[in-house]
């Protein structure tokens, strides 16, 4: 049976890049060793490396005047990474989730936090609008999707200070200007690749103003120095990464892309409004991401749930099962998902509301 995959992260990754990936472990383009043992310091990963930076690049029309950098310790080792470089006195934070919620508690390690907003009280179901950023933070930090409740900011913000996003799970998914951002990173497990590689977009005229001493595996203008091999890549998972923004170059790109996750996600919600079964989380359809569906039974269904879990199941969809910090179910369209697999689980939905 086909499996379709809806896991939230590491996630599905293009057919290519799979069976690409599969044939450089036996043998990495004829070269006679496999993609697991070849030295980061021959050509031929030279060879990789630089063409996921300039697919990177490419690819979100990155501007002059940034680095690209792929380094380990996903999105994570970003909530200490920034602040350590970029906040000297202060830094401004929006709080819309549960990964905005760790990378502010890792921030207060080195400075004053101001959380200009949250929408912690509602369980996370809305992104704030009206708020203030103190005019002199040293920068101020987004989550542009949230992956456990299902919420997006879909528009590049302009803000007067120094804005970094972590962007780990709607990268490459829409459009965007990348100019209007000093510092974008995110774990590679959702758009870009399989787990154990992050990609970090940073504005070189940002480094450099901090007072403390860096140690230098935490400091980015070393990594930048040696191109992101400063030590021993994730050599599989940036090979990876690579084929799959390979693949998406070839399927039209970043614009091509937001074109099709636009009508997966009209699909699918289209589908929770109708369904007298489910209703999404997120009130307004402004906040609805287009990368994670979250949505639960109505309140006469609930005890339904698992019910629908085991049946989805039945038919090959997999990875649906709601975060525990929500419950319910979480359909994960990344860029890899088509369309048709999208319908199974609409279809899914149909069928199993039919049967009540």
């Amino acid at each position: 049976m086909k499996k379709h995959n809806f896991n939230a992260g590491p996630s599905i990754l293009s057919q290519y890049a799979i069976e690409e990936t599969a044939k450089g472990v036996l043998d990495l383009n004829n070269s006679g060793l496999s993609i697991l043992e070849i030295s980061h310091r021959s050509k031929e990963f030279t060879a990789i490396n630089d063409e996921a930076s300039s697919l990177l690049r490419e690819l979100l029309d990155v501007p002059q005047g940034y680095s690209i950098l792929f380094l380990q310790g996903g999105a994570s080792m970003q909530f200490c990474m920034v602040p350590y470089n970029l906040l000297n006195k202060k830094a401004s934070y929006l709080d819309t989730g549960t990964w905005a919620s760790k990378a502010i508690k890792e921030a207060k390690l080195f400075g004053e936090v101001v959380v200009v907003a949250s929408s912690k009280d509602s369980n996370y179901n809305f992104i704030p609008k009206d708020y203030k950023i103190p005019a002199d933070s040293d920068y101020f930090h987004i989550t542009t999707n949230n992956t456990i409740f299902g919420t997006e900011l879909k528009k590049d913000l302009d803000v007067s200070v120094p804005l970094v996003a972590d962007a780990s799970s709607d990268i490459m998914s829409r459009p965007m200007d990348v100019s209007k951002y000093a510092l974008i990173y995110g774990g590679s497990q959702k758009n870009i690749g399989p787990s154990g590689t992050t990609f970090v977009i940073v504005r070189d005229d940002i480094l450099g103003k901090v007072e403390r001493p860096i140690p230098s595996m935490l400091k980015y203008s070393t990594h930048i120095a040696e191109q992101s091999l400063y030590n021993t890549p994730s050599c599989v998972a940036l090979y990876s990464a690579m084929l799959n923004m390979r693949w998406l170059k070839n399927e039209g790109g970043v614009k091509a892309a937001y074109k099709r996750n636009i009508e997966k996600a009209e699909l699918l919600y289209n589908e929770i409004e109708r369904n007298k079964l489910f209703k999404s989380t997120i009130p307004n359809e402004e906040d609805r991401s287009i990368m994670n569906v979250v949505f639960i039974m109505n309140d006469d269904y609930k005890d339904k749930e698992e019910e629908f879990l085991k049946f989805a199941q039945g038919q090959g969809i997999v990875g649906i099962k709601g975060h525990r910090s929500v419950g319910g179910f979480r359909a994960s369209i990344y860029n890899a998902m088509p369309l048709s697999s999208v319908q199974v689980l609409v279809n899914a939905m149909k069928d199993f509301e039919a049967k009540l």
